[in-house]
């Protein structure tokens, strides 16, 4: 092949995606494997797909901010439908105070009030008084930015190899990418898995043009929108590895967020519920981690869009040189 390397990238969520990609435009001649019957299946195909380097430092290391400050840019080159209307944070009139404390913790900011946010959501217009707005900050919708960086793949003369249980032979690869998060935990130390949870809602009663996150002391939300009236509310965080079923109380915290928004979800449909462990290291911060001719790039937590392209820079690198 020219002497490019051969390079196996197993996994295709968003860290495996974004690698192969990355390694391809670097030159290498790529492989991309899952054994899953699609792309982004897993954690990455729930995720809200939130590109928000300024509102993760409320509760992120600053080294988040200033190594996915690009992310919104790398989106855009690389996938289409990325939106650049930023992000709204509010929080109903109990809970103000913790827009005050969201703000001592993040920058790159404007606070708005209530016509402002009447003009940036006119269906919010009257029911908060206060908010802050991230100008600079998107989002994108998972299921279709991943199924694009795939196809991206192929067109520079990668292959994906999905839905097979047959494992590959690696030896007839130069180097092997592991980005199957919490499938290697006997090869990483420290790696854990933190719950996520997520509602897909339809509600053609409510328009919002950016993601919006309603602040709680216990449990932040944020919705997001989605094309045809759809819109993802996910909560942030939860220290649990139970990969099971959605609680009773998740769900109605959920919702009861989504509904304090704005009455029109009361009559939203559920489309869709899921829970998903997010592989995470003590820290919370990803890492590139390399062993002889394997580089894993693990531990995305809650950052896999906002940091899978410095990551893929990183394992990159290893590969090619800086």
């Amino acid at each position: 092949m020219n002497g490019k390397p051969r390079i196996l990238v197993k996994g295709a969520g968003v860290a495996g995606l974004t690698a192969a990609v990355t390694l391809a435009e670097r030159g290498g001649v790529v492989t991309l494997y899952d054994c899953a019957e699609r792309v982004g299946a897993g954690a990455s195909w729930m995720a809200g797909g939130m590109l928000a380097p300024w509102c993760e430092a409320e509760s992120a290391p600053a080294e988040v901010t200033a190594q996915s400050v690009d992310s919104v840019d790398w989106w855009a080159a690389h996938v289409p439908g990325v939106v650049r209307e930023g992000s709204l944070v509010l929080a109903p009139a109990r809970d103000v105070g913790e827009l005050a404390r969201f703000g001592r913790r993040t920058s790159h900011f404007q606070t708005v009030g209530e016509a402002d946010i009447a003009r940036l959501e006119p269906d919010l217009a009257g029911r908060f008084q206060k908010g802050l707005f991230f100008a600079d900050e998107g989002h994108v919708d998972p299921r279709k930015a991943l199924p694009a960086l795939a196809q991206s793949l192929l067109q520079m003369g990668g292959q994906v190899v999905l839905a097979t249980a047959q494992t590959l032979d690696e030896s007839g690869f130069d180097w092997v990418v592991d980005c199957t998060g919490l499938h290697v935990r006997d090869q990483l130390d420290y790696l854990r898995g933190v719950r996520g949870e997520m509602l897909l809602l339809r509600c053609p009663d409510v328009i919002l043009h950016r993601p919006v996150r309603m602040l709680h002391p216990r449990i932040p939300v944020y919705i997001v929108p989605r094309d045809n009236h759809v819109f993802m509310v996910g909560a942030t965080m939860v220290e649990s590895e139970n990969a099971g079923g959605m609680t009773v109380r998740s769900m109605m915290e959920l919702l009861n967020s989504a509904w304090t928004l704005h009455p029109g979800f009361a009559e939203a449909e559920i489309l869709e519920m899921g829970t998903g462990l997010r592989p995470s290291y003590p820290d919370n911060m990803p890492r590139v981690v390399q062993q002889g001719r394997h580089v894993y790039v693990n531990g995305m937590y809650r950052h896999g869009f906002l940091l899978s392209p410095a990551r893929a820079r990183e394992a990159a690198d290893l590969i090619f040189g800086p």
